[in-house]
């Protein structure tokens, strides 16, 4: 009987020893090509300095938008963290996520439940027993404790979950903050090149409304050509597209 116990015993040890919290994620390996059959662009050739690409999407990437000394810019960009709110409910998963890391690794514990209840009863005056008016009190202090052994790993996996799924929030947030902000810059600097070319389209009406002038006057003395004050009116006619202009001509 007795080597029969120990034969189970040594069977459930070497049985528990075995089970294993499952294979740790590996990342493939995508072995790049050593050759290419196709020839790499004339302009390519030569060139120096490629490095393979490190993605550091969690990385804080600073204020980025200083470099261009624009003051209207920095002050807009410090408004997108604030007022956005998809920005906001990223942050908002981020939080949960990292706070499930804590929550998942509290199974690694006993649980102990404690209902604690306190009574008091009075009996009445009215009663025909003797014990009328007579007070007496109840205290119950119940405690149960759990404890879920972590033998197949599945805590240890709960844990290590939370703990990459936090990683992958942290870096989808840096993302969302990434693109809100190259957004808003792209939009600046677009908005700022519309209002270069409308200062410089005024700037041309303003000089071919001058030169429309000069060669009026220079038809009034005799010098230009009614066709050259045509072409004048014309081509601030043309420049001036979308403007309430209506000069009528001299002739």
């Amino acid at each position: 009987m007795r080597v029969k116990l120990g034969l189970i015993a040594a069977a459930m040890a070497v049985l528990l020893a075995s089970c294993t919290v499952g294979p740790q994620y590996a990342k493939p390996k995508v072995p790049s090509a050593p050759a290419y059959s196709e020839a790499p662009p004339t302009q390519f050739q030569g060139m120096q300095g490629w490095k393979t690409a490190q993605p550091s999407d969690a990385m804080l990437k600073g204020k980025w938008w200083e470099i261009f000394g624009e003051a209207e810019l920095n002050a807009l960009e410090e408004q997108v963290a604030p007022e956005n709110q998809t920005l906001k409910i990223a942050e908002a998963n981020y939080r949960q996520a990292r706070a499930n890391i804590p929550f998942q690794r509290s199974f690694r514990f006993p649980t102990v439940n404690v209902s604690p209840s306190i009574s008091t009863n009075r009996i009445s005056g009215n009663s025909p027993t003797g014990d009328a008016g007579v007070q007496y009190g109840y205290f119950s202090l119940p405690i149960s404790a759990s404890y879920d052994a972590d033998l197949w790993g599945k805590i240890r996996k709960s844990v290590s979950a939370a703990r990459e799924q936090t990683q992958a929030s942290a870096a989808d947030l840096e993302n969302v903050k990434l693109e809100l902000q190259t957004e808003l810059a792209s939009y600046y600097f677009e908005i700022r090149g519309l209002d270069s070319q409308k200062r410089l389209l005024d700037d041309t009406v303003v000089a071919y409304h001058k030169a429309y002038d000069l060669t009026n006057n220079r038809y009034n003395g005799g010098v230009a050509s009614k066709a050259e004050v045509a072409q004048a009116k014309t081509q601030l006619n043309q420049t001036s597209k979308g403007r309430s202009w209506n000069m009528p001509l001299p002739f």
